[in-house]
């Protein structure tokens, strides 16, 4: 479908109503991340939550009409090395979200693209443009604004919050190369079945936690959250075109710092908010110059 022809099948309202609840699956997946973070490690977690998801996912296939034919693939390599980094950025993730502000989570969270758009020309074979090379280091300097070097100390949470964001920005572009050849369910299906294993093997050294009951409630919403958060942005990106969609992932910035600051006493920083205004601006012009493209 031609840019044009996109445009006038788009439903914004659809795809702005499925977009909230991508910004309420995340956001309930992070509180209730840092919950169990008082009781389970993060391998642990990313056990519990994978195995959650294959559940989910093993119905869906065999609902569907081609079954279990789904799942295969004609680039496992691809799908180990995609899971690999996303295992690794969704891990980083759920430390950051357990031990840094919310909002400064999310505004690293936004570099996503940014990281994209700099990988991309090595491993997609994309072209450099000067808008390209701008995007980026108006990005950068946003990071520096959030982090502020030298006038907040750093911590392990808020370079596993920039470690998530390079991890997620790995993923996409693995998984542009495997939609090329598989189909959705079949990536839903590698992506919670390898990572469980995954989970589950660095978890064996101090032993698999069993979580308490007050904790298992909070687990689930992470497994359940975690595979709505992508059906809502996935259902979004069909119901309109990617630069309408994009943009609407920007509210959870207010969301999120909202949330930490209701239930965790968290302050409202001008730097993180400055920051994440020049990441997002990156992030248009850089979805503005795709557009032209």
């Amino acid at each position: 479908m031609t840019p044009v022809a996109e445009a006038e099948h788009a439903r914004p309202l659809l795809a702005a109503a499925w977009m909230m609840g991508a910004v309420a699956s995340f956001s309930a997946m992070a509180l209730a991340g840092r919950i169990t973070y008082s009781e389970l490690s993060t391998f642990e977690l990313m056990f519990y939550r994978s195995a959650i998801g294959l559940m989910v996912v093993s119905v869906l296939i065999m609902r569907s009409r081609r079954g279990w034919a789904h799942i295969r693939s004609r680039h496992p390599g691809l799908h180990i090395q995609r899971n690999i980094v996303h295992f690794a950025g969704q891990n980083m993730w759920f430390y950051a979200v357990a031990v840094i502000p919310f909002a400064q989570v999310v505004a690293f969270e936004f570099t996503n693209p940014i990281w994209v758009a700099l990988l991309a020309p090595l491993a997609l074979g994309e072209r450099w443009t000067r808008r390209r090379i701008l995007c980026v280091l108006l990005g950068f300097i946003g990071i520096l604004i959030v982090a502020r070097p030298g006038q907040v100390t750093l911590t392990l949470g808020h370079l596993a919050a920039a470690g998530s964001a390079l991890g997620f920005a790995l993923n996409t572009i693995f998984t542009k190369r495997i939609m090329r050849h598989d189909t959705v369910l079949c990536v839903l299906f590698w992506m919670v079945f390898l990572q469980m294993l995954m989970g589950l093997a660095l978890s064996l050294g101090d032993g698999v936690t069993w979580p308490s009951e007050a904790v298992w409630p909070w687990v689930g919403l992470v497994g359940l959250c975690g595979l709505s958060a992508h059906y809502c942005l996935t259902s979004a990106l069909a119901a309109a075109p990617a630069t309408v969609v994009a943009p609407m992932e920007f509210v959870r910035l207010p969301v999120m710092a909202s949330i930490g600051m209701l239930a965790y006493g968290e302050p409202l920083e001008w730097a993180v908010f400055v920051g994440a205004g020049l990441i997002v601006a990156a992030n248009l012009l850089n979805i503005m110059s795709a557009r032209r493209s």
